[in-house]
């Protein structure tokens, strides 16, 4: 076999294995990051009372819109076609779940708030608590159903 040949095989199979990688990750709920500019965690053997944790949204023009129970922060750009899907599927769980809203932000048009969370792609899901700290988030169009596991608690009647 030439070189050119074996070239294209490696190429192929690492398309393949990078868009397998991509299609497992999307839309997956994991973790939280830490905001800049926010308090560093207590030092070992601090009370175990820790203060209220401070809205990822405080100094923006969304800090009164978070919902009674958990707030869909979504961040879009333009020309973005998961964004689109993304935002389907978040209204609609919003609508549909009581104390839940969802709050849209153009990522090209705050850069600030942007760099401030750790944004690195669009479009990425962050799911915030009724005070507006953050729970957790996903990078790339998540499914209704990976929304409502995230949900969970937050939005369970009592």
């Amino acid at each position: 076999m030439s070189a050119g040949v074996w070239v294209l095989a490696v190429a192929v199979v690492g398309a393949i294995a990078f868009g397998l990688f991509r299609a497992a990750t999307d839309g997956r709920f994991r973790g939280t990051h830490r905001v800049l500019g926010a308090a560093s965690p207590s030092p070992a053997g601090a009370p175990a009372e820790a203060p209220p944790a401070e809205s990822v949204l405080a100094g923006t023009p969304w800090v009164g819109d978070l919902g009674e129970r958990a707030t869909l922060l979504q961040f879009s750009s333009a020309f973005c076609a998961p964004c689109r899907a993304a935002r389907r599927v978040l209204g609609d769980v919003a609508a549909a779940t009581p104390g839940v809203a969802h709050i849209e932000v153009d990522a090209e048009h705050h850069l600030d708030v942007v760099r401030r969370l750790g944004i690195l792609r669009t479009p990425t899901t962050i799911v915030l608590s009724a005070d507006g700290a953050e729970v957790t988030r996903a990078s790339g169009a998540p499914t209704r159903q990976q929304v409502l596991t995230a949900l969970g608690p937050m939005v369970e009647q009592p």
